[in-house]
C-alpha cells in the first residue's frame, strides 16, 4: 500500500508539472471569458466571427475537461486509498491498484502534448503533396499519401479539406493541398514536411520491376485571420476555370475553380474543392494570407528551418522517410531510426508513433 501511494504521489507531482507547462489554467481562464462573451445578446450579429469565437471557445473547453478529470480521478483513487488504509481493506486496494495503472496510461497520452511546445504547434496545419521523380509511380504515390493523411485525419478526429487536387494523366496525382484542422494539427504533421520515397514492384510496369519513387509533403501551420496581412487587390492575379478531374473529366460545368497569383511574390494558390465560385475564392485567399504571414516570419526571425525546413527537392537522397514494398517490408524515418513492419497500417494512417519519436528527436536536437 505504500508503494502504491508514493506511486500516486509521483503521478500527480508529474500531472501538475505538465498542466502548468501547457497553460491549461490561462486556456480555462480563457473559455470562460470566450463563454461570457457569447453570452452577450449581441453576440451572433457579426456570424462569422461569432462562428471562431464559438470554435475557439468549444475547442478550449474540451481540451481543459480532458485535465479536470483526470485531477477528479486522481484525487477519487487517492481518497480510495486512503479509505482502504484506514480499514486494511485489500480488495479494495486491488481495485485501487487496477485504477492506478489506467491512470498512468491515460497520462502518458495526455503527458505526450507537453512536446508542441513551438508556437504554432496548436494550430490547423495546411499540408501540400507533390510527386517528384517517378513519373507515374510517383504520382500515384503522391495519391497513396494523400489517403494516408485523410485517414490520419480521420483516426484523429481532425477535420480534413482537400482544398486542390490535380490529377495525372494516367494516374494518381501531381499534387493537392489539403487543410487539416483539430487541436495540434500542425504540432502532429509537421514531422511530415519532407520527402517520402517509395520502393516497390512497379503495378505500371509491365515486366512488374523495381521501382523508386518520390513525393515531397510541405507542411506549414495555419495563421488566424486577424487582419495582420493586408493584401492589396492590385497585388493580385484572379484566373477562374473549369474544376476538373481524374481523366479530364469535369466536376462541374461552371467556371468555379480560382488560381490566386500574388504578383509581387510569385505565390500562386489554387482551390477547387467547393462548386461554388465565391468559396474558391475566400479558401484561396485564406492560404495566400498564411503563406504570406509566414514569409514575413521567415524574414523577420529566421524561422524557415524551423517551420518548413530548407527547399527541398523530391529526389534521391533527401528522403526523411523510405516506405520499402518488398520482402519482409518496413516503413523507416532517417531522423528518428523509428521503424515498423506494418506498411499497411502505416498506409491507412496509423502515423502517431513516427510522430512522437519525431517530436522526441526533436526535442533532442534543441
Amino acid at each position: 500500500m505504500e508503494n502504491l501511494l508514493k506511486k500516486l504521489e509521483e503521478l500527480r507531482e508529474r500531472f501538475l508539472k505538465t498542466k502548468a507547462l501547457l497553460g491549461v489554467e490561462a486556456k480555462a481562464v480563457k473559455e470562460r471569458e470566450l463563454s461570457l462573451e457569447m453570452a452577450k445578446p449581441d453576440f451572433w450579429q457579426d456570424r462569422e466571427a461569432a462562428v471562431k469565437v464559438s470554435q475557439e471557445a468549444e475547442g478550449l473547453k474540451t481540451a481543459v475537461a480532458v485535465w479536470e478529470k483526470m485531477e477528479t480521478d486522481i484525487r477519487d483513487c487517492e481518497e480510495l486509498l486512503a479509505l482502504a488504509e484506514k480499514e486494511k481493506n485489500d480488495s479494495l486496494t486491488v481495485e485501487i491498484e487496477k485504477r492506478y495503472e489506467g491512470l498512468a496510461a491515460a497520462f502518458e497520452r495526455l503527458e505526450f502534448l507537453a512536446l508542441f511546445s513551438e508556437p504554432y504547434d496548436e494550430n490547423g496545419a495546411l499540408l501540400s503533396l507533390h510527386s517528384g521523380t517517378g513519373g507515374v509511380d510517383a504520382q500515384d504515390w503522391t495519391d497513396m499519401l494523400l489517403r494516408m493523411y485523410l485517414r490520419f485525419a480521420e483516426k484523429q478526429g481532425f477535420k480534413a479539406e482537400i482544398l486542390d487536387r490535380l490529377y495525372g494523366n494516367e494516374a494518381g496525382i501531381k499534387n493537392a493541398v489539403i487543410r487539416v484542422s483539430g487541436p495540434y494539427a500542425y504540432g502532429y504533421l509537421k514531422s511530415e514536411n519532407g520527402v517520402h520515397r517509395i520502393l516497390r514492384n512497379s503495378p505500371f510496369d509491365a515486366d512488374g520491376l523495381r521501382h523508386t519513387s518520390f513525393a515531397l509533403a510541405e507542411v506549414i501551420p495555419e495563421i488566424k485571420d486577424d487582419d495582420t496581412v493586408v493584401i492589396k487587390d492590385s497585388d493580385l492575379r484572379i484566373d477562374v476555370f473549369r474544376s476538373s478531374g481524374p481523366g479530364g473529366q469535369s466536376v462541374n460545368t461552371t467556371d468555379s475553380a480560382v488560381r490566386i497569383v500574388h504578383i509581387p511574390t510569385g505565390i500562386t494558390i489554387s482551390c477547387q474543392s467547393e462548386r461554388s465560385q465565391h468559396q474558391n475564392k475566400e479558401n484561396a485567399l485564406k492560404i495566400l494570407k498564411t503563406r504570406l504571414y509566414q514569409l514575413a516570419l521567415q524574414e523577420r526571425e529566421d524561422t524557415e528551418k524551423k517551420l518548413r525546413g530548407a527547399t527541398q527537392k523530391a529526389e534521391w537522397g533527401r528522403q526523411i522517410r523510405s516506405y520499402f514494398f518488398y520482402g519482409s517490408q518496413l516503413v523507416k524515418d532517417h531522423r528518428s531510426n523509428y521503424e515498423t513492419n506494418d506498411v499497411d497500417g502505416v498506409l491507412d494512417g496509423d502515423l502517431k508513433p513516427f510522430m512522437e519519436a519525431y517530436l522526441k528527436w526533436l526535442k533532442k536536437q534543441a
